[in-house]
């Protein structure tokens, strides 16, 4: 490969320009609601949750624009800036509730003594226990990737998502009645009566899955279920303008077109593939990147790489 716009390979130090990036890997991260275009049904999926007050299981492929449903909820409907709690095998729903620092009051304790503990500054609210204090509106909480979960936490979740509230043990057999407890990712602070946390108004949650694994019976029921349909050219053309539109020169259109329908034949063939790829390689292809020829197709090769292959 010749294309060196940049990095060269000799191991001379040089002044670049890196120039702007994508959009999309802008920092600090922008949300992006006003590009995300849902595809058809999401929307009827979205008010049938709120109606119902039940959580919305999105599933789709990686890149597909899952994790984008909520931004896009949130801001539509002044929700506040979402909860996110992105789930790994080792994921438990206590730590989605809240977290205690047991070790750190201990310490504390044997420094200032025991008529002087405080257990507030070492308790903080997970983001599903953030998710289900009492509130005027409901807020938006995002559990990511819930298929990467171990087997139980599903099965783990009902009842709090039935009954909207939850007991944090710790304050139950605590000497105060009321404790002012931190929320997740702010400094603001709620207080909890006796341990006890009841949702008056049931959140907003969109789970997602990559469809992965299957879910109890029971799980799935308490759910609004939506599925993301395989991206049709058209579909994907809405997709590049809503990033790219500003920034397309015409004399691209076409180029684009060719790529987004090589895009969509790869997928109908099986390939596992991203919509961000598709995005990257756009982003390439119309940027002042020097890519021509052979150059061109590699590198679009390159960013366009299957999933299932290392």
């Amino acid at each position: 490969m010749t294309w060196q716009p940049f990095y060269v390979g000799d191991g001379l130090p040089r002044d670049v320009d890196l120039g702007d990036p994508p959009p999309w890997r802008s920092f600090p991260r922008q949300p992006l609601h006003r590009q995300f275009q849902p595809p058809p049904g999401l929307v009827e999926a979205v008010n049938a949750s709120l109606v119902l007050r039940r959580p919305l299981l999105v599933t789709g492929p990686a890149g597909s624009g899952k994790s984008t449903v909520i931004e896009q909820v949130a801001a539509e409907l002044k929700l506040g800036a979402p909860l996110r709690w992105h789930i790994t095998s080792r994921s438990t729903l206590t730590e989605a509730l809240y977290r205690y620092d047991a070790l750190g009051r201990i310490h504390a304790q044997r420094l200032s003594g025991p008529e002087s503990d405080d257990i507030a500054p070492f308790l903080r609210l997970g983001p599903l226990g953030t998710a289900l204090l009492p509130a005027e509106h409901p807020r938006a909480l995002l559990i990511d990737e819930i298929d990467k979960s171990d087997l139980d936490l599903p099965s783990d979740l009902l009842d709090v998502l039935e009954r909207g509230e939850y007991e944090i043990p710790e304050l139950a057999r605590y000497t105060r009645d009321v404790v002012e407890i931190r929320h997740w990712g702010s400094d603001e602070r709620s207080p909890v009566e006796r341990g006890r946390v009841q949702c008056d108004s049931f959140p907003f949650i969109v789970l997602t899955s990559n469809g992965e694994r299957d879910f109890p019976a029971a799980f799935l029921r308490r759910c609004i279920r939506f599925t993301i349909p395989t991206p049709t050219v058209e579909a994907l053309r809405h997709v590049v303008e809503a990033h790219l539109g500003a920034g397309l020169d015409p004399q691209h259109a076409h180029s684009v077109d060719r790529l987004i329908k090589r895009y969509v034949e790869s997928v109908a063939e099986g390939q596992s593939l991203a919509v961000d790829q598709l995005l990257n390689a756009v982003h390439l292809l119309t940027g002042d990147t020097g890519l021509s020829g052979a150059d061109r197709q590699e590198v679009l090769d390159l960013v366009l790489r299957e999933l299932s292959r290392a």
